[in-house]
């Protein structure tokens, strides 16, 4: 892992503290330097070994930014959800877009994209999500129905790029889960011996995502930078 994502590991690991022990103006705060640190990381590492920025992977984490503040507040639901909703189908997009491809990483040496066969568990996870959470979503349904379905196709496609990135996808799933099911399943309740674990597990879950999946890309351009080689030519992979 490269070293400039030092910076957003830890101010992970504070802003993970200060979920259950900080006031909420700390968690807030914390919350929305988070994605800027890991876009830093991003840019860094990838100056640092002459690739190109990967710009949309950057849009996706500007857009998951807006989602983390947009959900900060009270009443600011919907926005946070169509930022997150636009964030994967970014997402999608980076998966589709990256160099490479071949048997061991999900897609045929075509260059075309297809996710493994036991990617078809997010459709269950899709049919038991819809089934447990719609009918307590009210005028809701239609919104959270399509951000579970692009969720699902955004961590199908993740699992046809590689470990690292089908890691991060089923993370996300993960997170966005615990947190429709505290948003909207009546007498929800995470808690081991008196101790909340929602909050924590929803953001753990998040961040290592976020992280992951970016780590998985940028090893996707350095691996695929010697194929566009040329004499006396520095290697430069194209970015997504």
């Amino acid at each position: 892992m490269p070293m400039t994502f030092t910076p957003y590991l830890v101010l992970c690991a504070v802003h993970l503290v200060l979920l259950e022990t900080g006031p909420d103006w700390s968690v807030t705060a914390t919350k929305a330097l988070l994605m800027p640190l890991l876009a830093l990381g991003v840019v860094l590492a990838t100056r640092g070994s002459g690739l190109k920025t990967p710009w949309l992977l950057l849009v996706v984490i500007g857009l998951s930014w807006a989602g983390d503040v947009a959900l900060s507040f009270d009443g600011m639901f919907v926005v946070g959800l169509g930022a997150f909703l636009l964030a994967h189908v970014a997402y999608i997009t980076v998966f589709v877009r990256m160099p490479g491809g071949g048997p061991s990483d999900g897609a045929p040496s075509g260059g075309r994209i297809r996710p493994p066969l036991w990617a078809l568990v997010y459709v269950a996870w899709f049919a038991g999500f819809l089934a447990l959470l719609g009918p307590h979503t009210g005028v809701l349904f239609v919104p959270v129905a399509l951000y579970g379905l692009v969720l699902g196709l955004m961590a199908a496609f993740a699992a046809s790029r590689g470990p690292v990135m089908a890691i991060g996808g089923a993370l996300f799933v993960v997170s966005d889960s615990v947190l429709g099911l505290g948003r909207f399943l009546p007498g929800y309740e995470f808690a081991v011996s008196g101790f909340d674990l929602h909050d924590l597990t929803v953001m753990s879950t998040y961040l290592a995502a976020q992280l992951l999946i970016s780590i998985g890309v940028l090893a996707a351009l350095r691996a695929a930078a010697p194929s566009s080689r040329e004499p006396g030519r520095r290697a430069v992979a194209t970015a997504p």
